[in-house]
């Protein structure tokens, strides 16, 4: 999570996701044998819609919500302009005495009416506020163009719906109760009868995410290379991160759909892009774009202001009177979902992740409140609360005594103190284990830095883990301060990094035919991008600057496998994933035989455990302190037992769960699947979903089982990042001079990452068998250490119908912004009218599986 200037080294060759020899491939169909879903032109936005209505529930869903947001604006600014002007305050306040009796010393309760103008005054006093009519006039454009979007949606969505119903043979009342995975398969299996792709005979799921996923793909890459301006040293505060919507929403425009962006539409990257020769001109034209739209951005900064304060307040009013400890209340940030989102992880999987994690992050933050601070709160709220206590007894004897000024205010007051003060007073029966605690963190988010590891006690650790869970009332500044803050960011941070935005686009993009220009980090290819530490064979092609931080590519790929058990990748990927997968069954063997050495009551709590993936996760990490109670030292010290062996055992438990599974849902597993080698690829090998396995299930069946199945591919997954992480130490401790990254100034020339390469090849081949997801099979391997396998591998053959060619030779690693120039061509799709994507929605939106 350092900072990070590097240089960028070009990427002489592009992926191809086509069979060798079919790189110009044009599929010809017949005019009359044309479907309407044939060729689609523009399938990006095409699948982000498709994807779109998915996680909206349906075209009825979508439509509704969608015209509560019309209304929701016109409420927000409606109310807001009759606040301000047709509202006598002063008699509200009874600063002003009202009295249409005959005797005025009579007294007349004040009521709404009485405080509300005549519509004639009302509409003078608006009339003379020059300000508030521009403020209307502009929310009037802006609203009109959101009525105009919505229309055109509705228009491009009915498509969509049609779509559902006739190619997918999906109705809208059951999409509710279909699996993301279960509606790709059914798009993947309609492309051979209507082509919607005219460039590819099939699609694959990583075209799909490809599409879907394209810009913010490029996001999460210069997030994990620490291109973008988000992190911050400020006097008193430290290391900052701010990273808000608004930022977000103009990194975007400036990108990828905004006038003069990078990408010419929404698949391809301008031509003069992908070019050296011209990269101090293109720099110069980005930095004063970025100049333009960024006193743009600081020219509309008071309406923007106004708008973030009014929804604000409209949004968050009623939520912190209900519930007062809201804000005190932690949410992911929106650089901590951005860091944590794995390459190729659409929103909903992002979503359910983090959501698991949820808890298990709140009691570690709740782990650092401070004693003092703890005394201070007890006593406070002991003091507010014997005042308010006095105040509710006087109120329940007579009513009347809200009647007087200030009481009722300070009722309220004294409720919403106690209630901040109770979120700083721990619960006296818990015991917190932070070790432990960021363990079970770790298995839901799968990212973490190095350091945090034996150090979760300590507040450095626990203010950087702060930065990716933030309180709520954290984010809402930071929204609020959003508006007058980016402008400044855009023009003096953003701006002198023009070069290397430059520079990032053109060594990072490749063209995937079928697909268009997409980030190379997506490709999650370990050879290019692949990190040696992260790595069980130590082997990659990467250079410091081409590698991924943290482990980003080996974990996404593993997610993205694992999600999508279907898919079959590239050689190199599939052993890679087959060896980890080995690695995690074979020593769970051992850990088998440790838990027969436990108590009968121990053992029952682990049973009891072993059918919820989140407690199994949560008991396997807690193993080694409950072992180490149970005098198996000694066994420990000749075998590493750590949470990196143990997670392999609960593989082994999911197969008897999942048999009793498939014997009451009526499925049928094909004999090649073994289920202990991968349990959710076992249950979703056949190809087909839950409905149509089981005939006779009703659509709630189905969505059971469809979450059973993702829940045990999650859990999957969590162990597999543990395994990782582990190894990943592990690795480090032993060669700790070969991972020293210098992530500010890095001076490391290009010869000697040439060096670093050379020394890392070996010529063993690799077993031409690899097929995924199948173990392969595998000779017996020494297991003093996961690590030191010594197994290295040719690269040549393909067996993905969708990767080019690549000889070690054709990747030459250039100094900063050089290219070398081979005559290669690249087809380009034609040119199509861009219009805006879909943007990410907050973690309070609801996501389906």
């Amino acid at each position: 999570m350092d900072h990070f200037d590097t240089e960028y080294q070009r990427l002489e060759s592009s992926y191809n996701d086509s069979p060798p020899g079919d790189e110009d491939l044009l599929v010809y169909v017949p005019e009359g044998s044309k479907s309407q879903w044939h060729h689609i032109e523009n399938l990006d936005l095409f699948f982000c819609r498709v994807y779109n209505l998915h996680q909206k529930n349906g075209f009825t869903c979508m439509l509704i919500g969608e015209i509560f947001e019309l209304i929701q604006f016109i409420f927000v600014v409606t109310f807001s302009t009759f606040l301000i002007s047709c509202i006598d305050y002063d008699i509200l306040f009874a600063n002003k005495i009202v009295n249409h009796s005959e005797y005025p010393s009579d007294h007349i309760k004040i009521t709404l009416p009485n405080a509300v103008l005549p519509p004639s005054v009302c509409s003078s006093r608006i009339q003379s506020n020059g300000f508030l009519i521009f403020i209307l006039v502009i929310a009037s454009v802006f609203w009109i163009h959101r009525l105009i979007k919505f229309i055109y949606n509705i228009c491009c969505y009915w498509e969509i719906h049609s779509f559902y119903v006739s190619a997918l043979k999906i109705p809208m009342s059951d999409l509710p109760y279909y699996t993301w995975q279960e509606v790709q398969a059914r798009i993947i299996e309609i492309q051979k009868e209507h082509q919607i792709c005219i460039h590819k005979k099939e699609l694959t799921e990583l075209d799909i995410y490809h599409r879907i996923l394209r810009f913010k793909n490029y996001m999460v890459a210069m997030v994990n290379k620490s291109l973008l301006p988000i992190r911050f040293q400020l006097p008193f505060l430290g290391d900052t991160i701010f990273y808000t919507q608004g930022l977000k929403y103009n990194f975007q425009l400036i990108f990828f759909w905004g006038p003069g962006s990078l990408f010419e539409n929404e698949w391809s990257l301008k031509s003069e892009y992908k070019c050296m020769g011209n990269r101090l001109e293109l720099a110069g034209k980005l930095g004063s774009r970025i100049l333009w739209i960024g006193m743009a951005n600081l020219l509309l900064c008071p309406l923007i202001l106004i708008w973030q304060i009014l929804y604000a307040f409209f949004s968050y009013t009623e939520i912190l009177k209900r519930e007062p400890g809201s804000l005190g209340a932690r949410c992911w940030s929106l650089y901590g979902r951005c860091y944590l989102r794995h390459f190729n992880e659409l929103d909903h999987e992002l979503h359910s992740r983090l959501s698991k994690g949820y808890k298990p992050a709140a009691k570690y933050m709740n782990c650092f409140l401070s004693p003092l601070l703890t005394i201070v709160a007890k006593n406070v709220a002991f003091f507010a609360g014997s005042i308010l206590a006095v105040l509710i007894a006087l109120t329940v004897y007579d009513e009347d005594v809200l009647a007087v000024e200030h009481v009722l205010t300070m009722i309220t007051l004294l409720g919403l103190g106690i209630t901040i003060c109770r979120s700083f007073i721990p619960d006296q029966h818990l015991v917190y284990c932070p070790e432990q605690l960021l363990k079970v963190i770790l298995a839901h988010i799968h990212y973490m830095p190095d350091h945090w590891q034996g150090n979760a006690h300590r507040y450095e650790t626990r203010d950087q883990f702060a930065q990716l869970f933030q309180y709520k009332a954290m984010f809402i500044l930071e929204e609020l301060l959003s508006p007058v803050i980016t402008p400044f960011i855009l023009i003096f941070c953003l701006r002198p990094k023009s070069l290397e935005i430059i520079d990032f686009f053109r060594n990072f993009t490749v063209d995937v035919v079928g697909v268009g220009d997409t980030c190379s980090f997506a490709q999650m290819d370990v050879r290019q991008h692949g990190h040696p530490a992260w790595i069980p064979t130590g082997k990659t092609e990467a250079s410091v600057y081409q590698q991924a931080e943290d482990g980003k590519t080996e974990l996404s790929l593993m997610h993205f496998a694992i999600t999508n058990p279907q898919w079959q990748p590239p050689r190199e990927s599939t052993f890679l994933i087959s060896l980890l997968k080995e690695k995690v069954l074979r020593d769970s063997g051992s850990v088998l035989a440790l838990h027969t050495l436990l108590p009968e009551n121990i053992r029952f709590a682990s049973n009891q455990s072993e059918y919820e993936p989140q407690s199994l996760i949560a008991n396997i990490i807690a193993g080694p302190s409950s072992l180490a109670h149970c005098g198996v030292r000694n066994l420990q010290a000749s075998q590493p037992f750590t949470a990196v062996s143990e997670v392999a055992s609960a593989l082994r438990s999911f197969s008897s769960v999942q048999s009793s599974q498939q014997a009451n849902s009526g499925f049928q597993v094909p004999n090649n699947r073994i289920p202990h080698a991968c349990p959710h690829s076992s249950m979703m090998g056949s190809g087909m979903d839950a409905r149509t396995s089981s005939s006779g299930s009703s659509a709630w069946e189905g969505q059971l089982q469809s979450m059973i199945f993702s829940e045990y591919g999650s859990t999957e997954m969590s162990l597999h990042a543990l395994y990782m992480h582990g190894a990943h130490q592990r690795h480090t401790q032993m060669e700790p001079e070969r991972h020293v990254w210098h992530r500010e100034g890095s001076d490391e020339s290009v010869d000697s990452i040439q060096e670093d390469t050379a020394a890392l090849s070996t010529h063993m081949s690799m077993p031409h068998s690899a097929s995924y997801p199948l173990p392969m099979a595998q000779p017996p391997i020494e297991e003093s250490s996961a690590l030191q396998s010594g197994f290295q591998h040719q690269y040549g053959g393909i067996t993905d119908a969708g990767t080019v060619h690549r000889t070690p030779g054709s990747f030459s690693h250039q100094p900063m912004g050089s290219r070398a120039e081979e005559g290669q061509s690249t087809r380009r799709q034609p040119e199509i009218v861009t219009e805006e994507g879909p943007e990410d929605g907050h973690l309070s939106q609801g996501h389906k599986m």
